[in-house]
């Protein structure tokens, strides 16, 4: 039995998220089908990590399972002419049997795009949160390095039903100015809560904003409640850039 990676980017503007749902389009269950009329039979896919609705990937990992002897190349081809243009398999590779794309990660590292400038961009429309006023970008690199480490991240969790550990390490935050309206944010962990990424960016951005001081994050932190922090930064934005082995 073979045990193939896949490395994925897709634009999510049009899919509620990567996992596979009931009703709605996702990445998953769309790279899922694909691959069941390659083998002729149901294929399991699974990824390393869920993304929300309107999320993007530039590596995002998958693994599945196969008898099958198909040629990688092939497999790669095939795969990409039967799915939309906006999901493209980048690379497809033979892995370790025991390989598991979401419990052998060590890390996940994310980007957030803001487009900071008086007038928007047609051409960052979908992919960056638009955001008319200057943001005081040391401020904000001040107030990113209160949540580096190990911490309770209470505060930056959209809770669901499920009861989750909200113990996380960031192992970095990253901010830089790109360019002239451009913006970065990079977060690297081994693991986020739900819409954490989010949430740090919005909380952020209110620091940039000078609606925030920079020292309150830690405070934020501390109090261990979501109605502290800054609001939930929009989808478009944000991008799995990379998964960690």
């Amino acid at each position: 039995m073979r045990t193939i990676k896949l490395t994925i980017q897709f634009d999510g503007t049009h899919y509620h998220g990567w996992q596979t749902q009931s009703r709605d389009r996702t990445v998953q269950t769309t790279i899922r089908d694909a691959l069941a009329r390659i083998f002729n039979k149901a294929v399991v896919l699974h990824g390393s990590s869920r993304t929300d609705a309107g999320v993007h990937a530039l590596g995002q990992v998958a693994h599945f399972k196969t008898d099958s002897t198909i040629n990688l190349a092939a497999l790669l081809r095939g795969l990409n002419s039967l799915l939309p243009d906006d999901i493209v398999i980048t690379d497809a590779e033979d892995a370790d049997e025991d390989f598991n794309a979401r419990f052998n990660a060590v890390s996940r590292v994310y980007w957030y795009f803001i487009w900071n400038a008086p007038a928007a961009s047609p051409f960052f429309t979908r992919y960056a949160w638009h955001l008319h006023k200057p943001l005081d970008i040391n401020a904000m690199k001040e107030a990113a390095r209160n949540l580096v480490g190990m911490h309770d991240f209470t505060s930056f969790h959209f809770r669901g039903k499920e009861e989750v550990n909200p113990i996380r390490e960031i192992k970095k935050v990253y901010i830089r100015q790109m360019r002239k309206s451009l913006v970065l944010i990079e977060v690297e962990a081994g693991s986020f809560l739900r819409n954490m990424v989010r949430i740090i960016v919005g909380t952020l951005v209110q620091v940039g904003r000078h609606r925030l001081e920079p020292g309150q994050v830690a405070e934020i932190l501390k109090k261990q409640d979501r109605c502290s922090a800054g609001p939930t930064a929009p989808a478009r934005g944000l991008f799995l850039k990379q998964v960690k082995y």
